[in-house]
């Protein structure tokens, strides 16, 4: 095969087992894998900077969203072409890829780390247009995906175990969130926590090799500033930790507000266009490029916004409107089909929310209100936290991006509310949520359960298993069984499954002329052999019995073998301690 031939060239068996064998073998990959990241992430963030710049003829060091004088046609024509590119990319790209547009966290989740690189670049090209153009999203998204592409390609070179695989893709992830953010820190916890959904020992180095190795080389390519924080960190205090609290609550209700709002926008415009597709886009950028009008931080991710909004004095007008602008801009883009990330706009919108609290306060005379800057930063990290479900990243992204460590404290107790009040009230990150409406209730984060649909009914079914008519005598159903062996009897009428009977309820029976099915059992509950292992269990639960039998999925229902609650039980817990074993050991 062509690919193998590739892939053996570019990894000699030599280098294949030294990757396998070796720990040293893994922080090498990290490292190629950061240095490649780093590149990704500065070709992309150049690239849509010099689109943004030519399509909105932007003066030179000015980001989109804080741009002013943007003429209003090129307000609303370029958001209106990005639609319309994004909408024909859609109808004549996506169909042809199918399930290959799986995303990082998916493709751990379900796939053992398997990353499409032609859906990744289709996505990544998607996620350019759409911020190039306008568009209220991120271009995190992109990176995440093409980095992590790049990596799975790397593990399929090296013939990586899928443990291994699911590593990798981590490290590519942890180097696109570093490069983008330039925080190794905040990478290499995302990727911990939203990608691999562990912290796991044998894969600490070579993820934290590639976040530092990709950030090292972004920065050679890319500009880099630390946020300017107004004012100076509010003293730890009780009336301090409450109020962070606060912010916390305030941004953790307006993160699903917004998650809600995407999935809301979706299902209006799907009503409002039918299956025109192509359409979507088209109407989300034009709904866009009138709110321009108002402000212009409904375009682009934000960044200029953020600066400009900390370096500032805005008031509380202000803030509102443009925390509201925001998220109805974000939940356009996304809902009608830009492609791109929230982690962005979640930062942003958090820290507004932070300082809308700030000056409500200060106007009502409050002297023991917070600081700017120490409301602001706890709302990037509780907003955050609210929409990725990675409280531990956000806290690492929101300190690495201000270079003030001093505001540690805050920012932790607001991601730590945020996420307690989502996971209560709402059970999803952003990332998981798309899942969840698609009908896949399955995927609730990025641990691996694609072994969990792997192991189906029909390969764990006992063939050998016993069976009689269902009119047959007990007492001719009695000579049938081997003593000590069979544990129960299969009835069939006309090859059709009729229930199971129990060899113990066929040694207790009195009247040993009546037909056997007289004794029989779940005549009715039955497993089909494409169920995978956990609905099996959950079968077993509802039915409180100890043994179902698999028929045939046809309608015929022929029966195909047996399967006792003990042996699924023993089977999942074998499965859970090996995938254990490869999460501590490697």
């Amino acid at each position: 095969m062509l690919q193998d031939r590739v892939f053996d060239a570019l990894a000699p068996q030599s280098l294949r087992r030294f990757f396998r064998r070796r720990e040293l073998g893994l922080l090498v990959a990290g490292v190629l894998i950061g240095i490649v990241s780093g590149l990704v992430v500065a070709a992309m963030s150049e690239a849509a900077h010099y689109l943004q710049v030519a399509l909105f003829d932007l003066p030179d060091g000015v980001d989109l969203s804080a741009a002013t004088g943007i003429a209003p046609w090129r307000a609303l024509a370029v958001p209106v072409l990005g639609g319309c590119l994004v909408g024909a990319m859609t109808v004549f790209l996506a169909h042809r890829l199918g399930s290959k547009l799986a995303d990082a966290i998916e493709a751990n989740a379900l796939h053992g780390g398997r990353v499409s690189l032609r859906g990744s670049l289709y996505i990544a090209g998607q996620t350019l247009v759409s911020n190039g153009t306008g568009g209220s999203v991120g271009l995190e998204a992109g990176f995440t995906q093409l980095c992590a592409a790049v990596a799975s390609l790397a593990g399929r070179a090296l013939n990586a175990r899928r443990s291994d695989m699911r590593l990798l893709v981590a490290c590519g992830a942890a180097g696109a969130i570093s490069g983008a953010f330039s925080a190794p820190l905040a990478g290499a916890f995302y990727a911990f926590e939203v990608v691999l959904g562990a912290y796991a020992t044998a894969g600490f180095v070579p993820v934290i090799a590639s976040a530092v190795t990709a950030t090292l080389v972004a920065r050679q390519i890319t500009t880099h500033a630390y946020l300017l924080v107004p004012g100076f960190p509010t003293p730890l205090s009780a009336e301090m930790i409450l109020q962070v609290a606060l912010v916390g609550l305030l941004c953790g209700f307006a993160s699903i507000l917004l998650m809600i709002g995407v999935s809301s926008v979706e299902k209006a415009l799907a009503r409002l266009t039918g299956t025109r597709t192509i359409v979507r886009p088209i109407v989300g950028g034009l709904l866009l490029g009138g709110l321009s009008f108002v402000s212009p931080i409904v375009l682009g991710a934000g960044h200029g916004a953020l600066q400009v909004s900390l370096a500032g004095n805005p008031t509380a007008w202000a803030l509102g409107t443009a925390i509201v602008l925001k998220m109805a801009a974000s939940a356009l883009s996304l809902g009608s089909g830009f492609r791109g990330g929230l982690f962005f706009a979640a930062l942003l919108l958090g820290a507004l929310l932070g300082l809308l609290y700030t000056v409500l306060g200060s106007a009502i005379g409050a002297s023991w209100i917070l600081q700017p800057g120490t409301a602001a930063i706890a709302g990037m990290a509780a907003f955050g936290t609210g929409v990725l479900g990675a409280p531990v990243s956000m806290i690492c992204l929101a300190l690495e991006t201000t270079g003030d460590f001093s505001i540690t404290v805050g920012a932790v107790v607001a991601a730590s509310i945020a996420s307690l009040l989502v996971r209560e009230l709402w059970g999803y990150s952003f990332a998981t949520w798309r899942f969840h409406l698609r009908g896949d209730d399955t995927i609730r984060g990025p641990q691996d359960v694609g072994w969990v649909r792997q192991i189906s009914a029909a390969a764990m079914m006992r063939r050998d298993f016993k069976s009689a008519r269902a009119d047959l005598p007990i007492a001719k159903a009695l000579e049938l069984m081997s003593a000590g062996r069979e544990k129960q009897l299969v009835l069939q009428r006309g090859g059709a499954y009729a229930g199971v009977v129990l060899t113990a309820d066929l040694n207790v029976a009195s009247d040993t002329d009546q037909p056997v099915e007289t004794l029989a059992r779940q005549q009715e509950a039955v497993l089909m052999p494409g169920m995978t292992i956990s609905q099996v269990i959950e079968a077993f639960v509802d039915t409180e019995t100890d043994v179902l039998a698999v028929v045939d999925a046809d309608g015929s229902r022929r029966v195909l073998g047996t399967l006792t609650e003990a042996h699924v039980l023993r089977k999942y817990g074998e499965e859970l301690e090996r995938r254990n074993r490869e999460l501590v050991f490697g």
